[in-house]
């Protein structure tokens, strides 16, 4: 069986644990804590070192999902998961504009770190007043070439599984993977 090491990172409250748990074959591996700083406004646990959950692609593919933690104090954890990953996810909740900052930070952090592919997941569209997809991407800093973005539902297996798909697909092009 071949293993993609998939990185799902994003900013706090993204979807990345949802993401990972709404998906994963196995009991997802967590380390959920209670927010103890401005995070807890948003939710009351937050991830402080990783999520793993997996995923099997027939024929043969099986998909290690890897959540990063999205509070920047805990980049030492984005570094060592982004470092074998094949391909990374970067989440980005539409409807947070005063997050895109932070995102576009973890995005340029990963960038860095990793040539492999990457899709952006813009989540949150179903909310008032979310950002377009053109708009978020020049908020991440690009003009008119961008990877590729795709809208999907952390809470729905489905959506999740349609961009596992067309990561994987991208990562599997490549002659290294």
């Amino acid at each position: 069986m071949t293993v993609l090491r998939i990185v799902v990172t994003g900013t706090v409250g993204s979807g990345k644990t949802t993401f990972i748990r709404s998906i994963s074959e196995i009991e997802v591996v967590d380390t959920d804590r209670t927010a103890t700083d401005v995070t807890a406004q948003l939710k009351s646990q937050t991830t402080v070192a990783l999520d793993f959950g997996r995923m099997t692609i027939p024929p043969g593919l099986s998909l290690h999902l890897y959540g990063t933690p999205g509070q920047p104090r805990f980049d030492f954890m984005w570094d060592i998961l982004i470092r074998k990953a094949h391909a990374y996810v970067l989440l980005v909740a539409a409807n947070r504009p005063d997050h895109f900052r932070l995102a576009h930070q973890i995005l340029s952090f990963m960038q860095e770190r990793s040539k492999r592919p990457m899709l952006i997941g813009l989540t949150h569209t179903d909310c008032p007043d979310c950002w377009t997809e053109e708009d978020l991407t020049l908020a991440l800093g690009y003009g008119e070439q961008y990877p590729p973005v795709v809208i999907v539902n952390p809470t729905q297996p489905e959506s999740v599984h349609a961009m596992l798909l067309k990561l994987t697909e991208l990562t599997t092009a490549q002659p290294s993977v």
